[in-house]
């Protein structure tokens, strides 16, 4: 009785303690993936108002600004020409850049991308400048005429084949096969393989460089969240308020006699009077086709151009890439990316006749500059192209913001470049990470894509010359180009074996992400695709996508 008394009492108990309710415990759980990025302020055709969109147009002007004046300071001067020649060369590749991006914004991917200049070029421009039949011409200008209108044809030549590639949907195939595991390293070298342009340019003047760097970052990431009533002014123009603040202190120090004794390479990074700009910079002049002569053609500088141009090819998609994601904005279809490759090489013929000395590519620090803000919208990026235009036809005004120095440029670059590798790796989360061939492909790829190039480079420093050395100069520079991107080196690798390495194997497509990318690879199977990438005034219907 006692153990049926037993049974019973504890059959009551179970009862009872099964009609209190268990707390469950808590699983954690992975974030949700998402196609579009949440928490941008303005996407693509969702425009601020006219106030804001030209205070955020002139920011993007005052972004490329940096890489418009690098690249014509380093290589005019070794072209023979001054600070007349200087000046015009980058009045003439701001005057072009506009015209790029408003083709690009207008008709090409349609994305609100800057289309600027590409130091992929500067190899195969410096291979120009250093032709021996340059080498018997002894007075300076006539020798920088003479070496500009070789690197125009040499532009006008590699033209061909972002043209032919992007136009003929050739590249449209290409891009078809790529999957968010591909795409990552891609992105994510377009962004971090800029590292040497960061932090080493901000200590070339560490004493403005290294405060703009850490007042950019308050003002962005800190301030915002201290004074939520004022967190979308902070947040929107935290840039020229923090470059305004750090040039302003930058004239003070010059004004004030603090670089007076200081070596002429420090004077050179942290004056603000030392590029010469203003004035030899006219009031207005507007630049023309063929201002500087007819140019000429050499098959071999051609045909290294061309490499230059295929590999800026190959950023410029990572760049695209990018930009649609932090515009918020859905994958591109690659039949959008083809036709914005094709546009981009209308560009390089654009800075092949008018001779800006470089082609274009998309800007990775504008691409930054969308994060930054929060603010991906189309008519943004076509006010910033009318500043360039403005600015490049009135010398004197946009030669004032020529002379930022540029270390605070640098310091800049380091939160937007960090942007767009970051860009890259959010790809990663339609991937399966707990894969070993994802952890291959994703770490090999990456690691290739820094270490060549830096083999490369580290040879070319000590030798003079890269590691392929022949007797055909156009093959060395042609080699040269390619390993020593690291974009083109880690999306190869990475392209390769994501096609290769296991297609076969059922788990493989949903590993590498492919399956989330199906309904973006036609234009026609997402209804976003139609509001983002759509040409205007009706023209899909001369110019379909598919």
């Amino acid at each position: 009785m006692s153990g049926g008394g037993s049974d019973d009492g504890g059959g009551g108990g179970g009862a009872q303690r099964a009609a209190v309710p268990v707390k469950q415990e808590e699983v954690a759980q992975p974030h949700q993936v998402k196609d579009q990025l949440p928490d941008v302020s303005y996407c693509i055709t969702s425009p601020p108002p006219w106030p804001e969109a030209f205070l955020l147009g002139f920011q993007h002007y005052l972004v490329m600004l940096g890489t418009a004046v690098i690249i014509p300071t380093a290589l005019v001067p070794q072209m023979g020409g001054g600070n007349d020649e200087i000046a015009r060369v980058i009045q003439t590749l701001l005057f072009v850049a506009g015209i790029n991006t408003l083709l690009q914004t207008a008709f090409g991917t349609r994305l609100p991308a800057v289309v600027g200049g590409s130091y992929t070029f500067i190899l195969p421009t410096i291979s120009i400048i250093l032709a021996s039949r340059y080498s018997h011409i002894m007075d300076p200008h006539q020798r920088f005429l003479r070496v500009m209108r070789g690197t125009q044809g040499a532009l006008i030549a590699a033209s061909a084949v972002q043209i032919i590639l992007g136009f003929s949907g050739l590249w449209r195939l290409v891009v078809r096969l790529l999957s968010p595991l591909s795409a990552a390293p891609l992105v994510a070298l377009v962004g971090f393989g800029l590292y040497q342009h960061g932090f080493p340019a901000v200590a070339k003047c560490i004493e403005i460089g290294l405060p703009q760097l850490i007042l950019l970052v308050i003002l962005s990431q800190y301030i915002p969240h201290a004074m939520r009533s004022r967190k979308h002014v902070v947040e929107l123009f935290a840039l020229v308020i923090s470059v305004g603040i750090v040039w302003l202190f930058a004239l003070i120090l010059t004004v004030g006699g603090a670089y007076r004794h200081a070596p002429r390479r420090t004077q050179l990074h942290c004056r603000t009077d030392r590029s010469g700009l203003i004035g030899a910079s006219p009031w207005i002049r507007i630049p023309y086709p063929f201002q500087w002569g007819t140019p000429t053609f050499d098959a071999g500088e051609a045909f290294a151009m061309m490499v230059a141009s295929f590999v800026a090819l190959v950023e410029s998609t990572g760049g695209f890439i990018a930009v649609s994601r932090l515009a918020s904005a859905t994958q591109v279809p690659p039949s959008v990316l083809s036709r914005g490759v094709g546009w981009q090489g209308i560009g390089v013929l654009l800075d092949g006749i008018f001779g800006t000395v470089n082609g274009s590519t998309v800007s990775v620090e504008n691409a930054g500059l969308l994060a930054l803000t929060r603010v991906g919208s189309r008519r943004v990026v076509q006010i910033s192209a009318v500043f360039m235009i403005f600015f490049s036809i009135c010398g004197k005004f946009g030669a004032v913001f020529a002379s930022i120095p540029g270390p605070i440029l640098a310091a800049v670059y380091c939160l937007l470049f960090a942007y767009v590798g970051a860009a890259g790796l959010s790809f990663l989360q339609f991937c399966n990470l707990n894969s070993f061939r994802t952890k291959f492909i994703l770490g090999f790829s990456v690691f290739m894509g820094l270490s060549v190039p830096q083999y490369f480079n580290e040879y070319t420093s000590v030798a003079g010359h890269g590691p392929v050395h022949t007797g055909a100069r156009w093959f060395n520079d042609s080699i040269s180009i390619l390993f020593s991107s690291q974009v083109f080196v880690a999306g190869s690798v990475a392209y390769f074996l994501d096609n290769t390495l296991k297609r076969n194997d059922g788990a493989t497509r949903n590993d590498r992400g492919y399956h989330f990318w199906d309904r973006f690879r036609s234009f026609r199977s997402d209804p976003r695709s139609e509001e983002f990438y759509s040409l205007p005034f009706n023209l899909n219907k001369y110019f379909p996508s598919v």
